[in-house]
């Protein structure tokens, strides 16, 4: 059996982060996705709306560096889940949830200047430096420094020079 969900959107509004009451952080968020066709009567392109879910350090990640408008990839399972509202009456949603989530846009692309880089992470070490945050453990076994001091910053694009001699041997 199979269930995978691969979705590409812009952020809604930003992401609401909680803690359940044993303290895992989760957020969620709506992802507007644009359909590939256009409305044959207006000419416009019309999204669907899609309610993410993001546990732990997915979701720490999301609340700290996504926010309304901004575009993302998210990568996860479609689930359903039942429940009973405050009138007593039965109902379900139908939710993805993350199990990545990638940025899709860099900060020149984002009208608002997107996020900044802090100069610290916090609790968390996981995220490769392309922008991608899932919950697999860090290479060291942990998602904390091996010594004490602070979180290495994430990279920016200044950080990356220029190939200043071309020998030819690329391998593309």
């Amino acid at each position: 059996m199979l269930n995978k969900i691969f979705l590409q959107g812009r952020l809604v509004a930003d992401p609401e982060l909680r803690h359940t009451q044993s303290g895992v952080a989760v957020a969620s968020f709506r992802l507007a996705v644009d359909r590939d066709f256009k409305d044959r009567e207006t000419g416009e392109r019309k999204a669907d709306f899609f309610n993410v879910v993001a546990w732990r350090q997915t979701g720490e990640f999301v609340s700290r560096f996504l926010a309304k408008g901004r575009l993302a990839l998210v990568e996860g399972t479609l689930q359903n889940r039942e429940y009973t509202d405050r009138d007593g009456n039965r109902r379900t949603a139908t939710e993805v949830v993350a199990s990545n989530v990638y940025f899709s846009d860099s900060r020149r692309d984002n009208d608002n200047g997107g996020y900044a880089p802090q100069p610290s992470r916090g609790g968390y070490n996981n995220a490769p430096a392309g922008g991608s945050y899932n919950n697999a453990p860090a290479p060291n076994g942990g998602g904390y420094p091996a010594s004490g001091g602070g979180y290495p910053a994430a990279p920016t694009v200044d950080q990356f020079a220029d190939l200043t001699d071309d020998d030819g041997e690329l391998p593309f």
